[in-house]
């Protein structure tokens, strides 16, 4: 990744971290999803909405620019920064707003990383006027993204000139959605995270009216979450949020955008300033994410499982290293069944009578090494 760890960057890091309003967070004392009220409450008070126009005005200022990775003050967006190259173009002045575009690289655009299709059965303001999730992006592949779900791209059937990419989402990595998904580049998915946590939090009383509302025949979107006001998000998408805030840590430019925009509308996005309370929150969600990056001897034991999804209540898996105990854990992180010391027949072990739903299978050899594995059952 391209990027430059100097004494200016990293004094940049601590002087963003030092302008959190003192006392700001106060009142968010609990855990949960009571601290995610708390955290609501917190910043709707003086969140004073700008409108629409006015974003282009803040997407001129120093935070929206890169300041990052060539130093050249062009605008800074996810879709065509190349962070580990030369950019394929750039954004210089506010006459390349779109705009007419047929091709990347002649305007850019305000785009909703939570689609307006999403909640522009509702009332939209303040929400589509809210840089927190609308960000300056190429017009181009903003529509091409359109009101697509984020996801993991298994093959792309359209990749931009930076590298992010449209396509058949990963299966099991959206609990089992293997619909069409828009991916980011790595360098970004933290970012993109941390909007969605924001936006379930400053909207948090409207999240089961905008899924009630979207359009179920139009609103792909919709997919990414379930309708509540506490958890928000789908079993699976929530999992890949917390998974991409992990392997993206907050950066100097979201320190610098989450600043501008405080002094923007008056309210801040609390996940960059305490990246902590993601797990605070979605504290079994995150759990599941750290439990599946233990697979320690999977390589090893050359471990496979199938089918995967199965349609017959059934599974196979296969091990090379003989297994002391297979646990299967549903999506809240709870054991639905523990087998110790289960029977294989020539490295084989099966689970039967499984109960329909998206699990993980958790297999443990003699040495205590571990392995989990995602399974679905149709």
């Amino acid at each position: 990744m391209k990027k430059f760890y100097t004494i200016f960057s990293i004094l940049s890091v601590v002087v963003g971290f030092a302008q959190i309003p003192t006392g700001y967070y106060n009142t968010a004392t609990g855990s949960g999803y009571t601290l995610k009220t708390q955290l609501k409450n917190i910043i709707t008070t003086n969140h004073s909405d700008q409108g629409y126009a006015a974003l282009w005005t803040l997407y001129t200022q120093s935070a929206f620019r890169d300041n990052y990775y060539e130093n050249d003050g062009s605008l800074l967006d996810l879709y065509s920064e190349n962070p580990t190259g030369a950019d394929p173009y750039n954004y210089t002045s506010t006459s390349q707003q779109c705009g007419n575009y047929t091709a990347e690289g002649q305007c850019y655009n305000r785009e909703h990383l939570v689609p307006q299709s999403y909640f522009d059965n509702f009332a939209v303001d303040p929400m589509k006027n809210d840089p927190f999730h609308v960000f300056p992006s190429d017009g181009k592949v903003n529509g091409d993204r359109n009101n697509l779900p984020f996801g993991k791209v298994s093959t792309a059937t359209y990749t931009s000139q930076n590298g992010s990419k449209r396509g058949a989402n990963t299966v099991n990595d959206f609990s089992g959605y293997s619909a069409t998904v828009f991916e980011p580049l790595d360098a970004f998915k933290g970012d993109v995270a941390r909007a969605f946590f924001y936006f379930a939090t400053r909207y948090e009383d409207s999240m089961d009216d905008f899924y009630t509302s979207a359009n179920a025949a139009t609103c792909e979107a919709k997919n990414m979450f379930d309708g509540s006001i506490n958890k928000v998000f789908s079993d699976n998408f929530i999992l890949l949020l917390i998974k991409w805030h992990k392997d993206d840590p907050v950066s100097a430019k979201e320190i610098a955008q989450n600043n501008a925009i405080y002094n923007f509308q008056g309210n801040r996005n609390p996940y960059i300033d305490h990246p902590e309370y993601v797990c605070n929150i979605w504290t079994t969600q995150c759990a599941t994410v750290d439990l599946l990056a233990t697979d320690s001897f999977e390589a090893i034991a050359n471990i496979s499982i199938y089918p995967n999804p199965t349609k017959n209540n059934r599974i196979n898996i296969n091990s090379d290293v003989e297994l002391s105990e297979i646990e299967l854990i549903n999506i809240n992180g709870q054991i639905v069944q523990q087998i110790k010391k289960p029977n294989s027949i020539q490295n084989v072990y099966t689970l039967e009578n499984l109960p329909q739903g998206f699990y993980f299978v958790k297999l443990t050899a003699a040495d205590n090494q571990t392995a989990t594995k995602k399974i679905l059952v149709n």
